[in-house]
């Protein structure tokens, strides 16, 4: 079971070649106002919204937290 599960493990990794749709087929046709059809990179690259940038500063030295109204004990 165990070796089973590591040759289909292993077996995915191999892939060396450019992604290219299968033979017959064609890409997703352009989306609406697109001037070309995306290649299969583009089609691959995350857009902002689905990797968006982190907004939180971490705190580089101590420094002192400012109070929580909400850290209330349990009741």
């Amino acid at each position: 079971m165990l070796l089973a599960s590591l040759v289909l493990a292993l077996g995915g990794c191999g892939a060396r070649e450019p992604l290219a749709p299968r033979p017959g087929a064609s890409l997703p046709v352009a989306p609406y106002g697109a001037r070309a059809t995306p290649t299969p990179p583009d089609l691959l690259k995350p857009e902002p919204q689905t990797r968006p940038a982190r907004s939180d500063d971490l705190i580089q030295a101590s420094e002192a937290r400012r109070s929580d109204e909400f850290d209330l004990p349990p009741n």
